[in-house]
C-alpha cells in the first residue's frame, strides 16, 4: 500500500529505525520475552539514535518531529513484537501529558532523561477495583502543606517495574461530587519513601513488556509534582485518551499486517496433498478476506492520523477505530493460526506469540465495550 501520509524524510527515518531494530532488537527479542523485560541498555540505545520522544522541543533534547514519526516508531516496534509497546507508552502517552500540562521547570527536569533513555515512565490509572471507570479510583493524594500524602494501590501498570517516573491518577478531593471532579495527576518518582513496586504480573502474552503492581504507603510528594491544576485531572485524561486509543489502533493494524505477511509466506511453502496450501480455494478466500479488511482498516487509520495532526476532535472515530481494528487483529490472529495448522500452536512459530499478544488489545486503553458506549453517546442514542 502506497501511503501518501509520509514524505521522503519520514521514509528515511523509517529505514534508519528498521536497520537499528534488525541489529539491536530482532536478534534479542526472544531472550527479552523469556526474561520478561526489555533491558534499560536498549532504551538508552534508542535514545542515542533519536527514537525516544522525537516530538520533544529541541531545547530539551528532542527533534521537534511531527506525529508521523511517532506513528513510524509504533508501527516498527509492533512489527518486532507487541512486547515493545511500553516504548510507545513512554513516548506518546505519558510524556505528552507533561508537554501539555507541565510547567517549564517540570519539562527541564524530566524531558532530557525521557529523550535519552535514562528515565523510563509509566502511567498509573488502573486499580484492583477500578479499570475503565476512572472516576472510581481510590488512590488518594491529600494536601499537607507543601506536599501531598499519597496512599493507594495500582495494578496492570505497563513499565511498572522499570519506571523512574509515574504519572499517578489520584483523588485530591475524595468527597467531590460528582467523583470525577476530585481527580488530579501527580508525578511520583521512583525511590520516594513509601513508594514500592509490587510483583511483576504473569501475563498470557506480551511477555517482554513488564507489567506490575504499584503501592503507595504514606508517600510524601512535593506539590511541585502536581501536573496542571488540582482536581482537573479527569479532564486532562479525557483530552489525551484520543491519542492513546489511536495509538492502540495503529499498533493493532500493524500487527494484523505482520500476521498476514508471515502467514502468506507460510502457506506458499507448506504443502499438503502434493501442492502448496496457498493453492487451495479456502486458503485463498481466507487470505483475500483478511487482506481486504486490513486495507480498509489501514485506510481509515491513516485518515484519522491526518485529522489528529490537525487537532480535530475525532473521539467518536477513534473509538470506532480502536474497537474495530483490535477486534480485526484478534480475528486475523485466529485465522492465521488456523492456516498454520498444528505448527501455529507451537511456540517456535511467531504466529503463536502474536495470537497471545493480540488478545488483550480489546481490553486496555478502554475496553471495546466502553468504546461502543462512547460512540452510542456521541450518536445521541
Amino acid at each position: 500500500m502506497n501511503r501518501e501520509l509520509f514524505n521522503e524524510d519520514h521514509q528515511i527515518f523509517r529505514h534508519s529505525l528498521q536497520k537499528f531494530l534488525e541489529k539491536e532488537a530482532i536478534p534479542n527479542f526472544e531472550h527479552w520475552e523469556k526474561e520478561k523485560s526489555v533491558p534499560r541498555s536498549f532504551w538508552k540505545k534508542l535514545g542515542n539514535q533519536g527514537f525516544l520522544c522525537p516530538w520533544v522541543d529541541e531545547k530539551y533534547g528532542g527533534l521537534e518531529a511531527d506525529f508521523r514519526y511517532s506513528v513510524i516508531i509504533n508501527e516498527e516496534m509492533e512489527k518486532v513484537g507487541t512486547g515493545l509497546g511500553g516504548i510507545g507508552l513512554h513516548n506518546d502517552i505519558v510524556m505528552p501529558y507533561i508537554d501539555q500540562f507541565g510547567t517549564v521547570e517540570q519539562k527541564k527536569r524530566w524531558f532530557p532523561g525521557a529523550v535519552s533513555g535514562s528515565l523510563i515512565s509509566a502511567i498509573a490509572m488502573t486499580e484492583p477495583g477500578a479499570g475503565s471507570d476512572l472516576a472510581a479510583v481510590r488512590t488518594t493524594a491529600l494536601r499537607d502543606g507543601s506536599h501531598y500524602i499519597v496512599n493507594g494501590e495500582k495494578t496492570f501498570i505497563t513499565n511498572g517495574i522499570q519506571s523512574d517516573l509515574v504519572l499517578v491518577v489520584c483523588k485530591t478531593d475524595p468527597k467531590a461530587q460528582p467523583a470525577h471532579k476530585g481527580i488530579s495527576l501527580l508525578m511520583v518518582e521512583a525511590g520516594t519513601l513509601g513508594f514500592s513496586k509490587g510483583k511483576q504480573l504473569s501475563k498470557v502474552g506480551q511477555h517482554a513488556q513488564d507489567t506490575s503492581e504499584l503501592i503507595f504507603e504514606d508517600v510524601k510528594v512535593s506539590a511541585y509534582n502536581l501536573l496542571g491544576e488540582e482536581n482537573k485531572g479527569f479532564y486532562y485524561l479525557m483530552e489525551k485518551l484520543q491519542q492513546e486509543r489511536l495509538l492502540v489502533a495503529i499498533q493493532a493494524i500493524a500487527s494484523a499486517e505482520k500476521m498476514l505477511a508471515i502467514t502468506m509466506d507460510y502457506v506458499k511453502q507448506r504443502k499438503a496433498f502434493g501442492k502448496p496450501i496457498s493453492k487451495f480455494q479456502n486458503t485463498q478466500f481466507k487470505i483475500a478476506e483478511m487482506a481486504t479488511e486490513i486495507e480498509i482498516g489501514r485506510t481509515f487509520i491513516d485518515q484519522l492520523i491526518q485529522k489528529h495532526m490537525k487537532a480535530k476532535d475525532i473521539v467518536t472515530e477513534v473509538s470506532m477505530a480502536k474497537w474495530w481494528v483490535t477486534d480485526l487483529a484478534k480475528k486475523v490472529s485466529t485465522e492465521c493460526m488456523q492456516l498454520h495448522g498444528g505448527y501455529g500452536y507451537m511456540e517456535e512459530y511467531e504466529i503463536a506469540r502474536r495470537f497471545r499478544d493480540t488478545a488483550v488489545t480489546s481490553i486496555y486503553a478502554g475496553s471495546n465495550e466502553i468504546m461502543k458506549g462512547i460512540i452510542a453517546k456521541n450518536l445521541q442514542l
